[in-house]
């Protein structure tokens, strides 16, 4: 503890000598945790029995994402639903709600994310509004389709910031379910920080959150109210499932509620509002939620009802709590910006060594 108290108190003093030491900071976590760590589908659909089709789906930038297709029995017409994958995961790491949401009747398209899975790595840092904007491009390919009568997303971590970005983008959404969300993205980065273990105190972490969040959003010229899960939830206007993991230590638990707050107060005006659910699973964490038969039932009940079908809502949530969804056998690969090696401490060191004019300290890029 003696190193630790040391370690605060040097950093402390060092940040605070001036803004350029905090400015420097900002820019090495942004291409610290900017850019995400690819991890190619290790599975496809078939592992679970699954029948697919391969897709590309166009983004308004012109990006073509990786995706299947992964169609509902009898490949009737019916409703759909987005499938988004969260930070440094991939579209097989979805398999499982595909598992889930398939039992319970419904088409199924799951994507990769750009600078994620098969898709090649990106010039510019990722954030969540790149998530949305390509949430969004899902949502549009299946309202295109002439099989699908009504389109839902099922986001998880950033993706579920993304799904409620483009249902916020796209009234046509008639669903979504957000799991395990960050609610806005001040938050967000101080929650990396804790988790780095960076030995910042209060009065300092929040400041630089606060200057880190914008640094980090500045290149795709998103802005902190546009990357908002809060604010998109706000914007949204139709049914929507929060679910989070009491346990869950990547982002807290206390997320959830801001996240029902910002829903219910944006409604309370509207005489007739559409629902806003909660589902809190005790000793659950950030992941594999849907290894909770009360997570399956409740997604597969709570879509059905809301996208019309096309099972009865209990019969959808039977069929869901049978499933044996459980996370599929591949190497788990931790959060790039919170891995301990080089890790965060490392990164706050660098910078701070840059600001003190140290030349021969390794710039950010090489972190």
């Amino acid at each position: 503890m003696p190193t630790m108290t040391s370690r605060r108190i040097g950093l402390t003093a060092a940040l605070t000598v001036g803004p350029i030491a905090a400015w420097r900071f900002a820019q090495a976590y942004r291409a610290r945790a900017g850019y995400p760590h690819r991890h190619p589908p290790e599975y496809d659909p078939s592992f679970l029995g699954l029948a697919f089709e391969n897709l590309s789906v166009p983004t308004a930038d012109g990006i073509d994402l990786p995706a299947w297709w992964i169609p509902a029995r009898g490949r009737a017409p019916g409703p759909a639903v987005l499938l988004v994958h969260g930070w440094e995961s991939a579209r097989d790491r979805t398999l499982p709600n595909a598992q889930v949401l398939h039992a319970a009747g419904f088409h199924v398209l799951t994507i990769d994310i750009r600078g994620h899975g098969a898709n090649a790595p990106e010039e510019l840092p990722l954030t969540a509004g790149e998530f949305g904007v390509d949430a969004l491009a899902g949502v549009r390919a299946l309202l295109a389709r002439q099989d699908v009568t009504a389109v839902g997303i099922l986001g998880h971590s950033m993706g579920g910031i993304g799904a409620l970005l483009a249902a916020a983008a796209e009234p046509r959404v008639k669903a979504v379910v957000a799991a395990s969300t960050p609610a806005d993205p001040y938050r967000l980065t101080r929650q990396t920080f804790r988790l780095a273990r960076l030995p910042l105190p209060g009065p300092l972490a929040y400041p630089l959150a606060w200057l880190t969040t914008h640094v980090f959003l500045n290149p795709r010229g998103h802005t902190v109210r546009s990357v908002s899960a809060s604010r998109a939830i706000e914007t949204y206007e139709g049914p929507v499932l929060l679910i989070h993991g009491d346990a869950d230590r990547v982002v807290p638990y206390s997320h959830l509620g801001r996240l029902e707050r910002s829903a219910r107060q944006a409604r309370q005006g509207d005489p007739d509002p559409a629902p806003v659910e909660v589902l809190s699973i005790p000793g659950g964490e950030h992941s594999w939620l849907y290894e909770f038969a009360s997570y399956r039932g409740t997604v597969a009940r709570f879509l059905s009802a809301a996208l019309a079908g096309p099972l009865a809502p209990d019969v959808a949530e039977a069929a869901a709590r049978a499933v044996p969804a459980t996370r599929l056998p591949q190497r788990e690969h931790p959060f790039s910006a919170i891995e301990e090696e080089p890790g965060g401490v490392r990164t706050l060191l660098r910078a701070v060594r840059l600001a003190g004019g140290n030349r021969s300290a390794s710039g950010p890029s090489d972190v």
